[in-house]
């Protein structure tokens, strides 16, 4: 949960914060291989909210996180409001979004590929450059971090079989199905997420919004910490009041 180092303090200050890797991220171990895919992880983390005793009253998720917030709200016995930070909620267009779902599921079945791109990635100049194709620039400490992630075989794995296993064709079909009090923040600068997605998406949402966050891009949570928790303190305090 590096990605959130200094949004969660901020957040903590009026609210109670758990904040978890899914399974294989970050420096997690991974769990069962094939369970990977949005619904099975989505259904994991369900049963670990169950297990702690949790009812969270907000769920906050960036890019394919925003994803799995959303079919959260769907599987809990309660409606979290949910806050999407660039959310990945649209294919990729033309060929590419028939070969990519293929290249991946070839590059997760395939012996030493991690360990490959690990050894490759973790190069900080090759970090630097995969960050900015993104729209978003980091300091050195946050470059650092993500070239310890990266350089992490096990997370590699675990994100090359997300990537092979990941579908939200069942998601974007029940979108207007989904009545939580939605909040989508939408980088103008977000090269790999454009606002359009999450535009697209809350249009066809009964209860959602979005705000357009200026000269920001995909890592916008890293990038102004404090412009996104004011805007998700002030969303929540208009939708849970009694969380505030």
């Amino acid at each position: 949960m590096h990605s959130y180092r200094d949004v969660i303090p901020l957040l903590a200050q009026n609210y109670h914060v758990v904040a978890i890797d899914m399974p294989g991220q970050g420096l997690t171990q991974l769990g069962a291989r094939h369970r990977c895919g949005l619904d099975p992880m989505a259904h994991d983390v369900a049963a670990l909210i169950a297990q702690e005793g949790w009812e969270p009253a907000a769920i906050v998720g960036h890019s394919a996180g925003g994803a799995l917030a959303l079919r959260l709200s769907q599987l809990l016995p309660h409606t979290p409001a949910i806050i999407g930070i660039n959310p990945a909620l649209g294919h990729f267009q033309g060929l590419a979004g028939v070969l990519f779902p293929v290249m991946a599921k070839l590059l997760a079945l395939t012996p030493g590929v991690a360990g490959f791109f690990s050894r490759s990635a973790a190069n900080p100049d090759r970090v630097r450059n995969l960050i900015e194709t993104t729209g978003t620039t980091l300091p050195d400490e946050g470059l650092a971090l993500y070239r310890r992630l990266v350089g992490d075989r096990g997370h590699v794995d675990a994100t090359l079989l997300m990537m092979a296993q990941w579908s939200l064709d069942d998601l974007l079909r029940d979108l207007p199905q989904i009545t939580a009090p939605t909040l989508f923040l939408a980088a103008e600068r977000d090269e790999a997420v454009p606002p359009s997605v999450a535009e697209a998406a809350a249009a066809r949402m009964p209860n959602a919004q979005v705000t357009h966050l200026m000269a920001l891009g995909h890592l916008a949570h890293e990038e102004d910490p404090a412009q996104i928790a004011q805007l998700i303190t002030q969303f929540l305090a208009t939708v849970t009041p009694e969380h505030a």
